[in-house]
């Protein structure tokens, strides 16, 4: 039997992985595959590295090692949504004989078909991610003009300022100030450079 990985991400703590789970274990069972590893990265977005994505670097690392020949994955945009990214993880993995199935687009790397359908989709997986982008980014100029406030509300108050003066003035390190207030270093910061311009 050959042995497989399953791969399953989500992007918010909100969401679950166990529909991905059940239905890609039940195809690994329909290809007469032996499950070795289940890899997960939960409340992390496609759009973050292997660095910051644990379970997708240790799937890496284990088809690197050899220790199955097959990865499957619900759907390309779970595996990234930057196109060099993915096109380095499917050459990555190819480079050690391990193939790729994409269960929600029928895509097995296995083929010289589903390895050109994976590279059209990663293009369009980036797209999508741009058109997001541009997206987010029109919605927050509109709401600027509008005269809405965007991110979180400002904490930094008048007694936060003369609190973070004084004890600068005291001598205390920019460290202990926001230990001591309970507000961020940056805050601390954004006081002093405030008061210095």
């Amino acid at each position: 039997m050959n042995k497989c990985a399953i791969y399953c991400r989500v992007s918010t703590s909100d969401q679950t992985i166990d529909n991905q789970l059940s239905v890609l274990r039940e195809i690994a069972k329909m290809k007469g595959l032996t499950i070795v590893q289940e890899f997960v990265d939960e409340g992390i977005s496609g759009a973050k590295g292997r660095d910051k994505r644990k379970g997708f670097d240790n799937l890496l690392k284990g088809a690197v090692r050899r220790e199955f020949t097959t990865i499957l994955v619900w759907s390309v945009d779970r595996i990234g949504r930057n196109i060099q990214d993915l096109l380095s993880f499917l050459d990555e993995v190819h480079s050690v004989d391990c193939d790729l199935y994409l269960h929600t687009q029928g895509i097995d790397t296995s083929t010289p078909t589903g390895k050109m359908m994976f590279g059209i989709l990663s293009v369009l997986a980036d797209w999508e991610r741009g058109i997001i982008k541009e997206r987010t980014q029109a919605g927050m100029e509109r709401a600027r003009k509008q005269g809405k406030q965007i991110g979180r509300p400002s904490r930094i108050n008048e007694g936060l300022i003369e609190s973070i003066k004084y004890m600068k003035e005291k001598g205390l390190g920019i460290r202990k100030i926001a230990s001591e207030l309970s507000v961020g270093v940056g805050t601390v910061y954004k006081v002093l450079d405030a008061d210095t311009v």
